[in-house]
């Protein structure tokens, strides 16, 4: 049986990743901050017996560390860092500057230290992948808006991170793939985003399910479309 880790898991994408590939017979690992208090991911680990529910603060690096060490030979096939802030609060001009170094902390140091942390088991598993949920937002290319400097700079940092370890990481046989979820019906893209977290999910599944390491690096939607840097 198969076995993801899930980062944010208590809420919008990562429950629903929960959900989803619990539905498909893998074991999850739920990893949230505060698990007495994320009522809807223990619910729905009542209703399956392969999601185990774990603490873990992705900014608070020694409890990485700890995880990590819990789990010692537990192989996992998929590293998924979902788990991340918005940040931005003021624009240019009135920046919270520790603030925004909280946002790269979470945003794009953090999935590196998961990755760090959790390789001895994902070299213990079958597909060897990790996926960082990123944003189309941190696309220098496609930046035509402004704004959201915090945001945007945050997840331009995740993804020249990530590449640089799809290139580091490949000789073991450890993939990245990088993936744009599209904007989404949760607490960070609020009611107007015209796409349900049931549909962004399945898609980023299917994604994942079609990986090969030969993509590995690539900037993908949620719909398998590659997406400019």
């Amino acid at each position: 049986m198969s076995t993801v880790l899930i980062t944010g898991a208590n809420r919008g994408l990562g429950l629903e990743f929960s959900r989803q590939y619990a539905d498909s017979g893998w074991n999850v690992l739920a990893c949230c901050r505060v698990p007495e208090a994320a009522d809807a991911l223990n619910a729905l680990a009542v209703r399956h017996g392969n999601i185990r529910v774990h603490a873990l603060d992705v900014g608070d690096f020694r409890q990485i560390d700890a995880l990590a060490s819990q789990l010692g030979d537990q192989p996992i096939d998929v590293l998924l860092a979902n788990a991340g802030v918005y940040g931005d609060s003021a624009g240019f001009g009135a920046l919270d500057y520790r603030q925004w170094s909280r946002t790269l902390l979470i945003n794009a140091q953090a999935p590196v230290k998961l990755a760090e942390a959790f390789l001895p088991c994902l070299l213990r598993g079958k597909l060897r992948l990790i996926v960082p949920i990123t944003s189309l937002m941190g696309s220098m290319g496609d930046n035509r808006g402004g704004g959201s400097l915090m945001y945007r700079s945050s997840k331009a940092a995740l993804n020249a991170a990530m590449k640089t370890l799809s290139i580091d990481l490949k000789p073991q046989g450890v993939g990245v793939l990088i993936l744009h979820p599209g904007w989404v019906k949760t607490d960070m893209g609020g009611d107007q985003a015209p796409t349900s977290a049931t549909e962004s999910v399945g898609g980023m599944i299917r994604v994942i399910r079609d990986f090969t390491l030969e993509n590995s690096g690539r900037f993908f939607n949620f719909k398998g479309a590659e997406l400019p840097w």
